[in-house]
């Protein structure tokens, strides 16, 4: 079955469902109408909605495939094995979901006219399903969500458009900026059938040790931050993209990652107020259409130091009565040790939908999560009226995003939307407004192919996230070539040894300059003791962050240092332009950096970037 084919009788399907389950004005229609005619439509639809239905609503889970119906046979074990059944379509019928999310380790992203047939096929699944029996209220598109935060966090890979994360952002400094890439985003997120982002983060990242946010902020200024948070709500919804700002109350001064431990955040209520609160003030005060809870504790927010996520004092209290918000809460993913390490997966859904949520996101243990939410509305723990306030928002969201009537996407529009040439020429244009230059030692950069031709690339290769096509040290090798250098590329590893130490010198003999790409460079890492190595040769070093910039603290002896916020293409790409002198360094840092042997100086402030 062709795209093409497929996408014209599902839309004639689609239309006809929608007018069946819902006789409810387009958004632009909802506006001229009011939205008390649109509510009673939707009360209408939830009123004659099973309590199984109303139940799977609140649901948002990942599955396995390429395919809604035609996973390989490794999905369709994995999809077994965690949900107990063989598709995402059986998914969507069993537990009758109100959203899906797309990972590209569950294999929903390989190729952006299968991620878009995938939706289609989900979509099928929800609002043409094969049981006569289904009642056609629970005939209801779906949400579906991804991370696409671009930068170090990204779903969907090339040839979609990658474009600078949010440090990088921050970097650039520019509001029209931040929303032009959040316009870009939205619209191949949409032509692929993918509604809802969650994007932008809104943590204020003050803690340089802080292992799960850093780069993903904006940076460390919560009025900047709020700036480009609001930016960029903007933009997702002029593509009519559903954007999420995570996470609230504020991940940003943490030492720990709450996919792995219950973090504490320390700040007083007065600080809060200052420091995390402004960029969820600033989305809300933007429509935001939903904000994702984090799994950390407050205890000046709710002193029996429960996980926000399962806090009503937090999310009620504060999200919902002192900041107004009335939009879709979604939980950050259930699966994540911070909200298991205090109550079983049993529990966790009913405890954060008594705290406030809507949306419950990726439980670890989707069917025991599930009947947990159906045992507490009949044991009367939860009422069905606690329930309806939730999907009432979630069916808001999908009536806002036109879902109820134009639920599928098109073959002609992924080949017209996704990885353009308009649009890696817009991503090139703002990576080039984020690579900061932070030393440049008597005035190396930019680098002459006449003087610095040969060049010896060496440095980290962590994993690549989606928006590479290659080690950093490889795409750095290429870049350099693309622009008239002749790199010889020898990758050393986050943590080189010192027989890989030792080779990278003998590899720096006769070379005019020595390219390192750090990654997290801290106290003790065999990082400081290869660049300490090739700086003794005599060998002129520029040292490149490959992701945060707080390296350059521990590498004072180089040559020149740059921070690109990310490894991935786009970043080093830009970043290797300014090296060589084909666009002006226009970076400025959004986040301080301390000194390394004494952490309350700083070393280089917000705002600071040099020029050539």
């Amino acid at each position: 079955m062709s795209h093409r084919n497929a996408s014209r009788r599902t839309l004639l399907t689609a239309t006809a469902v929608a007018a069946t389950a819902l006789a409810a004005p387009s958004a632009a229609h909802a506006a001229g109408s009011g939205d008390r005619g649109r509510d009673r439509k939707l009360r209408e639809i939830i009123s004659r909605m099973s309590l199984e239905e109303k139940v799977g609503q609140l649901f948002v889970m990942h599955v396995y495939g390429h395919s809604a119906t035609e996973p390989d046979q490794a999905d369709i074990d994995a999809n077994l094995k965690e949900l107990g059944v063989r598709t995402a379509a059986e998914a969507v019928a069993k537990y009758h979901l109100g959203g899906i999310i797309y990972f590209g380790w569950a294999h929903n992203t390989r190729a952006p006219h299968q991620i878009a047939a995938l939706s289609n096929g989900i979509q099928r699944a929800a609002l043409t399903p094969d049981a006569p029996e289904q009642s056609p209220t629970a005939r209801i598109p779906l949400l579906i969500s991804t991370d696409q935060e671009h930068g170090a966090v990204a779903r969907v890979g090339k040839p979609a458009t990658l474009l600078p994360g949010a440090m990088a952002l921050g970097a650039a400094g520019s509001r029209s900026t931040a929303r032009k890439a959040a316009r870009i985003a939205g619209a191949e997120l949409r032509a692929l059938g993918i509604r809802q982002n969650y994007a932008p983060v809104a943590d204020v990242n003050v803690n340089p040790a802080n292992p799960v946010i850093a780069v993903r902020s904006f940076g460390s200024d919560p009025e900047a931050v709020a700036e480009l948070v609001a930016a960029q709500v903007k933009g997702y919804q002029g593509e009519d993209i559903a954007s999420t700002s995570k996470h609230f109350p504020g991940h940003g001064d943490t030492k720990d990652d709450s996919h792995s431990h219950l973090p504490y955040i320390h700040h007083t209520r007065e600080q809060w107020e200052t420091l995390d609160a402004p960029p969820f003030r600033a989305a809300v005060a933007a429509g935001i259409d939903s904000i994702m809870t984090a799994h950390i504790v407050v205890p000046a927010l709710d002193p029996a130091e429960d996980p926000a996520t399962l806090s009503r004092p937090i999310l009620t209290g504060i999200l919902r009565e002192e900041l107004c918000y009335d939009g879709v809460v979604v939980t950050d993913s259930l699966g994540m040790q911070g909200v298991r390490t205090k109550y079983g997966d049993d529990r966790v859904p009913v405890l954060a939908l008594k705290a406030g949520v809507d949306q419950l996101l990726n439980p670890p243990k989707p069917e025991i999560a599930w009947n947990a939410v159906l045992r507490a509305v009949r044991g009367g723990e939860l009422t069905e009226a606690r329930l309806d306030e939730s999907i009432l928002r979630i069916l808001r969201l999908k009536a806002k995003l036109d879902l109820f009537s134009d639920p599928y996407v098109t073959s002609r529009g992924v080949d017209r939307t996704v990885g353009t040439r308009a649009h890696l020429a817009a991503a090139d244009r703002i990576a080039e407004e984020t690579t900061t230059l932070l030393s440049n030692t008597d005035g190396l950069l930019p680098l002459s192919r006449r003087t610095h031709g040969e060049v010896l690339v060496v440095g980290a290769d962590p994993a690549s996230p989606s928006g590479t096509t290659g080690p950093p040290t490889t795409v750095l090798g290429r870049e350099l070539t693309a622009v008239g250098f002749s790199p010889t590329v020898l990758p050393t590893g986050t943590a080189p040894s010192a027989a890989k130490i030792a080779e990278a010198v003998a590899a720096a003999a006769g070379k005019d300059a020595v390219l390192v790409g750090t990654y997290n460079v801290g106290a003790g890492s065999a990082q400081i003791a290869l660049v300490q190595a090739l700086v003794a040769t005599g060998v002129p070093v520029v040292a490149v962050a490959i992701r945060n910039p707080y390296d350059v603290a521990r590498l004072p002896s180089v040559g020149a240092s740059l921070a690109a916020y990310c490894w991935t293409d786009v970043e080093l790409r830009a970043a290797v332009r300014v090296i060589a002198g084909r666009v002006e360094p226009r970076g400025k840092l959004p986040v301080p950096v301390q000194r390394a042997d004494d952490p309350g100086q700083v070393l280089y402030p917000v705002g600071h970037g040099l020029t050539y």
